[in-house]
């Protein structure tokens, strides 16, 4: 596929020619989590899921520092909600979750006790469908959805009116084009922007051109988390997964048992050290909490 990118006027790189939509749902239906492509496995250890236990559990300290303190049970909304494990954390805790996905492959394979919150098909006919309804959710939660669509700002804008009073939508994109990437490239320790991958990443933010555009898309910013920066192994020979294939799952296993033991420390210090990770624009993740302007 094409992987020349042109720059948007709101800073993130894009796929200069991309797929029409009915090529990226047959991508993702068809081939996607069956195959294990992308960041989806097949199956997990121990370590990766305590690792995907730790990022909710960071996610969700944010979340009640700053959403409303209404009565009853809260709701989730996950779009691409791929294997359910948000959906099953969020339930854990009470909540109503519903669950959009083109496939229903990862949540019957990972998370089956949540295939009854779970709606298949064409993700963006289903939230039209959500808006129409008037429906709203206390979290809208975008867990490495928004690099993989074709319009990331026609999905921001839509996303906003389903967001109840007091709520927040929870974004989570790849840290693209970030200032790690780009060292890395200087030094000549990669020789190509290695992390152009069309059809699944079809755009490409770090954290300025993620802020402003949430920001010119109706959102304001709470607050702002990563992860751990796994392009550093780039700047070793032994670990530089790019140059040495054969790296890749030991850079990758390192980096889950290092946000492990940061995990085990008091989590609002866990959560500090993240925030501030992001606001440096390291991490391989960037996650954001935006609160719609103008609804509450």
């Amino acid at each position: 596929m094409d992987t020349r990118l042109r720059k948007h006027p709101l800073g993130y790189w894009e796929i200069a020619n991309k797929p029409d939509r009915l090529e990226l749902q047959k991508y993702y239906a068809e081939k996607y989590y069956q195959e294990g492509q992308g960041s989806y496995e097949l199956a997990y250890g121990d370590d990766e899921l305590c690792y995907f236990q730790a990022k909710l559990e960071q996610r969700w300290a944010v979340l009640q520092q700053h959403l409303s303190q209404k009565k009853g049970k809260k709701s989730l909304l996950d779009v691409g909600c791929g294997e359910g494990y948000a959906l099953a954390f969020f339930r854990a805790h009470g909540w109503v979750v519903r669950g959009l996905d083109f496939s229903s492959a990862g949540v019957e394979s990972k998370n089956p006790d949540c295939q009854d919150a779970l709606l298949t098909g064409d993700i963006f006919n289903m939230l039209t469908a959500e808006i129409d309804a008037g429906h709203t959710y206390d979290v809208v939660w975008l867990q490495n959805v928004l690099e993989h669509v074709i319009d990331p700002i026609d999905l921001l804008r839509s996303l906003r009116t389903l967001v109840s009073p007091g709520g927040l939508a929870v974004v989570t994109v790849p840290n693209d084009c970030s200032i790690t990437q780009l060292a890395a490239l200087e030094c000549q320790h990669v020789e190509n922007a290695f992390w152009v991958a069309p059809p699944d990443h079809l755009t490409y933010f770090d954290r300025d051109s993620l802020m402003n555009t949430a920001d010119q898309t109706g959102w304001k910013n709470i607050e702002m988390l990563s992860d751990f920066p796994v392009d550093w192994f780039l700047f070793h020979p032994a670990s530089n997964y790019v140059r040495n294939k054969g790296a890749g799952k030991a850079a990758h296993m390192a980096r889950v048992q290092i946000e492990n033991f940061i995990h085990k420390q008091p989590l609002e210090d866990v959560v500090s050290f993240w925030s501030a990770a992001a606001k440096l624009g390291l991490g391989r993740d960037i996650t954001v909490f935006l609160r719609p302007t103008g609804l509450g």
